[in-house]
């Protein structure tokens, strides 16, 4: 049996990845995780509640006034417990958060597998928007695999991706 994790921690992942949720969780080859982080706690929640999914793990890691050192650092050192006790053998992650950039850093540090929703959309400008546009970047960089939403984004993947 094959173990899928699923990471997100925002309002809009949770729209896109919850269905996915369900889905997997009607296979019986393969055993899902789902983390989240916590990062859009309240928003998160409803969103949670709606699908009816029950996270296996809460990273809860907001706090008032973080910094993107601080949000960065909390889900690093968090996620590592997890992916050490779950060992997935692919964490799928969406967009271009916080919650996405660590989680593909944190499984490359650990040569875990990364499957990125979303994958090659681009603004073409590293700062705009701040952090979500390198976030997005990178990941694409660290991924094995990169579902691309439109043509335009494979093409993006393509011509970055060596």
């Amino acid at each position: 049996m094959k173990t899928v994790m699923l990471v997100f921690g925002t309002r809009p992942e949770a729209i896109k990845m919850c269905p996915l949720v369900n889905e997997l969780k009607t296979r019986e080859e393969i055993k899902t995780v789902v983390c989240v982080t916590g990062q859009h706690r309240q928003m998160l929640d409803q969103v949670l509640e709606a699908f009816k999914v029950v996270p296996d793990y809460d990273l809860s890691i907001m706090k008032d006034r973080q910094t993107l050192f601080d949000v960065t650092t909390n889900i690093l050192e968090k996620i590592k417990g997890v992916l050490e006790e779950v060992k997935p053998d692919v964490v799928l992650v969406h967009g271009d958060t916080s919650t996405t950039f660590v989680t593909a850093l944190a499984c490359f540090y650990m040569q875990i597998p990364v499957g990125h929703a979303e994958a090659g959309l681009r603004t073409y400008n590293i700062y705009s928007p701040y952090p979500e546009e390198f976030n997005r970047q990178a990941v694409g960089i660290i991924s094995k695999y990169n579902f691309a939403p439109t043509n335009m984004s494979k093409e993006n993947l393509f011509n970055y991706l060596w």
